[in-house]
């Protein structure tokens, strides 16, 4: 569970012209005595000074430190000039305070190690103050950590239409926590909002479709962050995606033809065919969810059991992109030539000839947006596949958990 952004600069020391000084001690009692009692006065009826020390907030010695931990160092009647965190698992960045009374991690803990802080200081005579303090860990079962997975890929390029979508491989019961530390930043600036399809799932739109030519930077922050039950996020991810042209294909199952717009324009208008009474295709809009140049198509996975009137199994379907998860694709269908823009006959699928499929292929990324209208069928959900669009922003920001 190494944390991601250990390359990360981040001010860790800093020299300070101060007063300070002592030992570094551990979630020792931090009042300050008062005035009102003689016992605490000086000869001359002042308050004595708090003795200098330095102020960690795990003891010495322990053991089994929470992962989620964030260490701090405070300065009483004292300075802070560094502060240094190492282990065999990697040091711990931090940042220290200008006037020099604190320094606080960065990141949090890795699990089952050892860790060593050291600070400097100095007191009010200027005398140096260096300490040590020791402790370690809590360790973790990979079940009681999870790994979040991200769609886009680091580098993508996609389309408009296309969600930040975060997999994680055991489920989030802390929901607010998590996403409290999971960041998406666009450039342009466009507003968005994260929404948990289920607790191993959660995506994040913009309110509309991204702006063509879109720089976007997801940066999920979990290392060591508490995600329930005992669960802690194991790694940071950071990726960086580009959004391209604005590809939407409009289909209408009632004219039997697809148009094809780019960034506004339209390309092309392509005859095809959707699902036939029975099989409808659904309305709504979908996402290009994935490409194959060449895919198997087989009736059974779709509920159509072998050796039915409406089986099929065709080992070379060509030019396909998936648009849902229960099996919607846009592909070639030589078969079907003669019914394309005049008849619907396929199994919810939207075919359209070789060539044309070739031409569409060639042209869509991830994340390209079919708008589908005209069929009998049943309206896209947000879960059948990526099938974000269809929720209302309003209603589908009432997903977040914060």
């Amino acid at each position: 569970m190494t944390a991601h952004r250990r390359s990360r600069t981040l001010l860790a020391s800093v020299s300070l012209m101060a007063l300070v000084a002592t030992g570094l001690s551990a979630c020792e009692d931090t009042s300050v005595p008062g005035a009102a009692s003689g016992a605490d006065q000086g000869a001359a009826g002042r308050p004595e000074q708090e003795p200098a020390r330095l102020v960690l907030n795990v003891r010495r010695g322990e053991r089994d430190v929470s992962v989620d931990t964030l260490l701090d160092v405070q300065a009483r009647s004292a300075v802070l000039e560094t502060v240094r965190v190492s282990s065999p698992a990697g040091g711990v960045p931090g940042e220290l305070a200008e006037d020099g009374t604190s320094w606080t991690a960065l990141e949090r803990l890795e699990p089952g190690a050892a860790y060593t802080v050291r600070a400097v200081g100095r007191d009010a005579s200027g005398e140096v103050l260096r300490s040590v303090a020791r402790f370690s860990t809590q360790d973790l079962t990979l079940a009681e950590q999870t790994f979040a997975s991200v769609a886009p890929l680091d580098g993508e390029t996609v389309g408009v239409g296309m969600p930040v979508v975060v997999s994680f491989d055991v489920p989030v019961t802390d929901r607010a926590s998590m996403e409290r530390q999971m960041r998406v930043e666009s450039v342009p600036q466009q507003p968005g909002t994260w929404h948990w399809i289920s607790d191993t799932e959660a995506h994040w739109r913009p309110r509309r479709y991204w702006q063509a030519g879109s720089e976007v930077r997801v940066d999920l922050d979990v290392n060591g962050v508490s995600a329930g039950g005992g669960v802690y996020g194991q790694h940071d991810r950071e990726i960086s995606f580009t959004v391209g042209d604005a590809h939407v294909y409009r289909v209408d199952a009632q004219t039997h033809q697809m148009r094809v717009f780019s960034n506004g324009r339209l390309l092309r208008t392509i005859p095809i065919t959707t699902g036939k009474p029975g099989f409808e295709t659904r309305n709504g809009t979908k996402v290009i969810m994935e490409k194959f140049d060449v895919r198997r198509m087989n009736s059974e996975t779709v509920g159509i059991p072998a050796g039915s009137a409406e089986s099929y199994d065709i080992d070379d379907v060509q030019w396909a992109m998936r648009l849902t998860h229960s099996g919607e694709f846009i592909h070639a269908a030589p078969w079907s030539v003669g019914s394309q823009g005049s008849a619907n006959v396929s199994h919810g699928c939207t075919g359209m000839s070789t060539a044309d499929a070739g031409w569409l292929y060639a042209m869509t990324r991830r994340g390209d947006v079919v708008e589908t209208v005209g069929t009998a069928g049943e309206d896209m959900t947000l879960t059948n596949g990526w099938g974000d669009w269809n929720v209302p922003f309003a209603e589908y920001r009432e997903g977040s958990a914060l």
